[in-house]
């Protein structure tokens, strides 16, 4: 099984796409992480990657390609796998099938703004051990403390809300032409990611077996 999930940033893909795995027994593929590792095993590729990234330039498809063309051959991939956030455009899209060959789903999880903007705003995490809270639908027990090991939580940088709808603006362009594709295509389904996470996942999981 062949799946990508789309969605806004913050729509819940890598919770879902974990699961999936799980269930289904097919990797969880991120370029996200696959961009991460090269840079911490101090590749060729990496250390390219890493200048790009530190000058803020974009990482190109070319190279999100190579690196995705080579995951995929892993032994973990042998039964399928998922691609979570990528393709993100729609060049990327027409050149993943030469990579993957026929994909046989594409799940859009779909999310108001409105809402992306609480979640991410409202997320903060422990430094220290790495505990995630919300404070409106996981507050600590004292405010601005971790329950777990009393240290100050922290926002991330990129969780304010001006930085929230602009990523939601960027998502809205390049992504509309992607659901578009897809649809033409036969093979998108899409499933609202409001509501409880194992509810979503089994909507996920019908529409996948349906």
């Amino acid at each position: 099984m062949k799946l990508v999930l789309v969605g806004c940033p913050g729509a819940g893909k890598g919770t879902q796409a974990e699961k999936l795995s799980k269930h289904y027994g097919i990797a969880h593929i991120s370029t996200g992480d696959l961009l991460r590792d090269q840079i911490a095993r101090g590749t060729e590729l990496g250390k390219k990657v890493s200048k790009i990234m530190e000058e803020g330039g974009l990482v190109s498809d070319e190279i999100v390609s190579s690196m995705l063309a080579e995951r995929i051959k892993d032994e973990d991939c042998k039964n399928g796998y998922i691609l979570d956030g990528y393709p993100r455009n729609l060049a990327q899209a027409e050149g993943l099938e030469a990579i993957t060959g026929p994909l046989d789903k594409v799940i859009c999880i779909d999310v108001d703004d409105n809402v992306i903007v609480d979640r991410m705003t409202g997320r903060r995490s422990c430094p220290n051990c790495k505990e995630m809270y919300h404070i409106k639908y996981n507050p600590p027990k004292v405010e601005g403390v971790c329950d777990d090991c009393g240290t100050k939580l922290v926002q991330r940088k990129d969780d304010n809300e001006e930085t929230v709808l602009n990523r939601l603006k960027v998502y809205h362009e390049t992504t509309a032409p992607l659901i578009e594709y897809y649809k033409g295509k036969g093979i998108l389904a899409t499933v609202k990611g409001v509501g409880d996470i194992n509810e979503i996942f089994a909507e996920i999981c019908r529409v996948l077996e349906g």
